[in-house]
């Protein structure tokens, strides 16, 4: 089977279109033949082995897909062959076939594409595991979004207004500010480019606390990081919790005094690893997401498809920090 693999440590351009064996499931597995891939922050920091898992070469990145399933292990009951179906898969989803747990597999609705099925687990799943098991987000509270016209900056605008909260999201143009305008934010806060002086900081961080308001923000949804943790934690509220998300302007370097101040928290959110620890409560997250997406109340926006041959271009463009919503990569029709 064809796949778009990485050989080397490098960026997307060192990705190349190659074969190799198509997978065969195990037991509790499922084989999905793939139709769509959604491309993810993750899969710009592994193809330069910088990602917390790094597998071995030749593989393919590619973390949520969604297909039709082509065959099943032993113990699978709740799927079959021909079944539409959206999966998370870590890796490997840039392939016209990949392999995947049962348990992060789920039905795709008839009334929803491949692409929109491809971009709604990882991006979505992360979010509602961020703001609802790890910020206790609550109806009323304030939260600030940092990121948030990327794919889980605006899944963090829909959801916090799902969930009743005040959501003020920060980005950095102003085409980005209508995206998350148009995502139901209900206010926005734009920044300039990192690195900042002092001073700089200073200013952002009064912008900060301007938009969310003298009670500060009870939950802080930081999936950029760099220059900008600082100012976002000046703006915290008494015992406000601070998410943190990503690192695409870089790992900050944050002063502990500042918690000790506001009295705040500062969790760490890796869902990967809570699915792995607890896939039940992922499933109860995801039928959330799935009444949500019914009511209308959040959808992915996949502002672009990319065919599978240029799959790479889709990683350049999101790692170049210009995307709105999410990529997405075309594997077949």
């Amino acid at each position: 089977m064809k796949a778009l693999l990485s050989y080397e440590t490098g960026g997307p351009e060192t990705l190349r279109i190659g074969e190799i064996d198509k997978p065969e499931p195990g037991k509790g597995e499922i084989v999905v033949a793939v139709k769509a891939c959604a491309i993810n922050y993750p899969d710009v920091i592994m193809i330069i082995d910088q990602y917390q898992f790094k597998p071995p070469r030749p593989f393919a990145p590619g973390g949520e897909v969604s297909g039709i399933v082509d065959s099943v292990g032993e113990g699978v009951t709740d799927f079959k062959a021909g079944d539409r179906v959206m999966a998370s898969c870590g890796h490997a989803g840039l392939a016209e076939y990949v392999k995947v747990n049962a348990s992060g597999c789920f039905p795709l609705p008839e009334d929803r594409s491949f692409e929109e099925g491809s971009a709604l687990l990882l991006t979505y799943g992360t979010t509602i595991h961020a703001l609802q098991d790890r910020g206790e987000l609550k109806a009323g509270e304030t939260l600030l979004v940092l990121g948030a016209a990327g794919g889980t900056g605006i899944s963090a605008v829909e959801m916090g207004k799902a969930m009743g909260a005040r959501v003020v999201g920060a980005v950095s143009t102003e085409e980005k500010a209508q995206a998350v305008r148009d995502a139901g934010a209900d206010d926005v806060v734009l920044y300039g480019r990192a690195p900042f002086d002092k001073e700089e900081s200073k200013a952002l961080a009064a912008k900060f606390k301007e938009a969310v308001g003298p009670g500060g923000a009870d939950v802080i949804y930081d999936a950029v990081g760099g220059d900008y943790c600082e100012p976002a934690l000046r703006s915290i509220a008494w015992e406000g919790r601070y998410l943190v998300i990503g690192f695409p302007a870089g790992i900050p370097k944050l002063p502990l005094n500042l918690t000790l101040l506001k009295s705040c928290d500062v969790r760490g959110v890796f869902w990967g690893a809570a699915v792995a620890r607890d896939p039940q409560h992922n499933r109860d997250n995801v039928d959330q997401l799935f009444d949500w997406w019914r009511e209308g109340k959040i959808s992915p926006k996949v502002t672009e498809v990319f065919h599978f041959e240029r799959g790479g271009d889709a990683i350049a463009k999101l790692g170049d920090r210009k995307a709105i919503g999410k990529r997405v990569v075309k594997i077949a029709d």
